[in-house]
């Protein structure tokens, strides 16, 4: 399973919501299941973030 605080921990390169994105879609090909345990620190982190991280699993 792939928690998103994982991602922000392996990645401290990420500087906005829109690359975080991009690293959810690729670290999709290769998981199964995804789960939002934190919200993204960023400050253009919108309203619908969690729509939006789910959609770009998926």
């Amino acid at each position: 399973m792939l928690y998103l605080s994982e991602i922000l921990i392996q990645n401290p390169q990420l500087e906005n919501f829109e690359q975080l994105l991009e690293v959810v879609k690729e670290r999709s090909k290769s998981e199964m299941f995804f789960r939002i345990d934190v919200k993204p620190p960023y400050p253009d982190t919108p309203e619908n973030w969690e729509d939006r991280l789910e959609a770009s699993f998926t």
